[in-house]
């Protein structure tokens, strides 16, 4: 695999380039390293649900999830391999489905909103939504492994399902879209 950060200055990005697998360079702006910036900002955004109290099994399972999109940013960076497997695609699947079954079915759509945790797993379900059309972007031109959109479709869905069993654990009532308001 890639070599392992050595140090944090390194000043070759000055030029508006980086780095990627097989020691090339590429364009900041480029589809890849935006598909690579936006899973990376997704993690990030899933740390942020951690960093509240939470459900401990929720927790673990955001904490697995952000391990597997370490390893789907690096499958981005260095396309020679594939780190993200079938049983990360089907555990998030098993997941979703216990979860799921806890909850009354949707009649409507929900608003976005809640206590701090619930918001900021919204936030981080929009995410997973521009990371999986970046790479949708990325892969018209490039080959990737497709296993990684898969999984980001999956995990939006999941992240769906946990804004509802955060909220519901927070006791927090879901406001349901009204498409006309009563003014």
């Amino acid at each position: 695999m890639g070599n392992r950060l050595s140090k944090l200055v390194t000043k070759t990005g000055d030029d508006g380039t980086t780095g990627i697998g097989q020691n090339r360079r590429v364009e900041k702006d480029s589809a890849r390293i935006e598909a690579i910036g936006t899973v990376d900002e997704l993690n990030s955004s899933i740390g942020m649900i951690i960093a509240h109290p939470v459900d401990k099994s929720l927790a673990e399972k955001l904490e697995a999830i952000q391990h597997i999109l370490f390893n789907l940013g690096g499958e981005l960076a260095m396309p020679e391999y594939q780190l993200v497997k079938d049983d990360d695609l089907s555990q998030i699947e098993q997941w979703l489905e216990q979860l799921n079954d806890t909850l009354p079915p949707l009649k409507e759509f929900i608003l976005p909103k809640g206590d701090m945790p619930t918001a900021c797993c919204h936030m981080a379900r929009t995410i997973c939504r521009r990371a999986e059309r970046r790479i949708v972007t990325l892969a018209r031109n490039e080959e990737i492994n497709k296993l990684g959109q898969t999984y980001l479709n999956r995990l939006s869905d999941f992240l769906f399902v946990c804004c509802r069993i955060l909220g519901r654990n927070a006791q927090v009532e879901e406001k349901m879209w009204q498409s006309e308001r009563n003014q």
